[in-house]
């Protein structure tokens, strides 16, 4: 998971147990971009930090702002780093602006599968990206993979010449890459912004997370949707993540207790990952839209450009790119 190991979170709770002095009573603020209350997952983590620490008593409370409606999506990052705001659920491909190695975290085709992703959380390559996220401010709470989906107005995507000539959003630099490679104009935004990107015909068609699909209705704007199936190029790390400062700030007892509560937010959404993807694929079906696959053929198409794109840049431009994208292909 995040900053503690299973063996360090086992101490700190008995550091609760143990009843050390609790500090002033403190108030932290976590926002997301999606909606509250609608049953999105990554709000339901959320939630599930602010009710396991209030339950644990140790003088901390979380206040959850959903919705964007206390910062905007790709503002989180600065605003935690700067210590403003506390927690975030955050696509952590949004800071790549800032943090270009962040990229790798939302790469074609590095991924594929659930399980593949669950090995990623305790390997070399989330090592890394874990401690430069630290270096940069921050630590991670809680893991979160999210596998993604494509979707379009005019057709279906399969192959890399299904795309071309499409204004297509895509969430970060690298697939924005590897579908330029393919033919296709790219119009860049957060996912809270793809709905009314459709509706006023600013875009043609986009990939994003399967919860986000049906979270931000996107089945009413689209004719068929590319689902991740056995070959997902789409997969996202959105963690927890928490502002170094404010982490700094809490005593030991809530550290632990926040630790635990964010142990908890991880294993419910690893139970959910999967079911993420199935009730997309039925949202979408009961509204008529049209639902597919890729094919091993079309993946193999995609990764080829990838190599040629997303890859290349990312080695070529990043510091310790080429590493960082063979430790990721490295997990078996």
């Amino acid at each position: 998971m995040g900053i503690f190991s299973k063996s360090l979170l086992a101490a700190a709770a008995l550091v609760v147990a143990a009843g050390t002095a609790i500090a002033d009573d403190i108030t932290l603020k976590a926002s997301h971009q999606w909606p509250g209350g609608k049953g999105d997952v990554r709000d339901e983590m959320v939630q599930i930090l602010a009710r396991e620490v209030a339950a644990a008593n140790v003088g901390l409370t979380i206040q959850v702002y959903p919705g964007q409606s206390l910062y905007k999506a790709k503002d989180q990052w600065g605003a935690m780093v700067n210590g403003q705001l506390d927690i975030a659920a955050f696509p952590l491909d949004y800071a790549s602006g800032r943090v270009p190695q962040f990229s790798a975290t939302l790469m074609p085709g590095l991924v594929r599968n659930h399980d593949r992703a669950e090995r990623m959380n305790d390997s070399p390559f989330m090592a890394d990206i874990k401690a430069i996220v630290e270096q940069n401010g921050v630590v991670v709470l809680a893991d979160a993979w999210l596998a993604g989906a494509f979707a379009s107005k005019k057709n279906c995507i399969t192959s890399p010449d299904t795309i071309k000539g499409q204004v297509t959003r895509a969430a970060g630099p690298a697939f924005e890459q590897m579908l330029a490679g393919a033919g296709a104009s790219i119009s860049s935004m957060a996912s809270s912004e793809i709905y009314t990107g459709m509706q006023t015909g600013v875009l043609d068609a986009t990939n994003t997370s399967s919860g986000s699909f049906v979270s931000y209705r996107l089945y009413e704007q689209v004719v068929c949707l590319t689902a991740p199936g056995a070959n997902a190029l789409w997969f996202m790390y959105e963690p927890i993540l928490m502002s170094k400062k404010s982490w700094d700030n809490l005593n030991a007892d809530q550290q632990a207790a926040l630790m635990a509560a964010s142990q908890k937010a991880e294993d419910y959404f690893k139970g959910e990952a999967r079911k993420l993807d199935d009730e997309m694929i039925k949202v979408f079906k009961d509204a008529g839209v049209e639902v597919v696959e890729m094919s091993p053929a079309d993946y193999d198409a995609w990764l080829a450009i990838a190599k040629e794109t997303s890859y290349k840049i990312f080695a070529e431009e990043v510091e310790g790119g080429a590493e960082l994208i063979q430790k990721a292909l490295d997990v078996q």
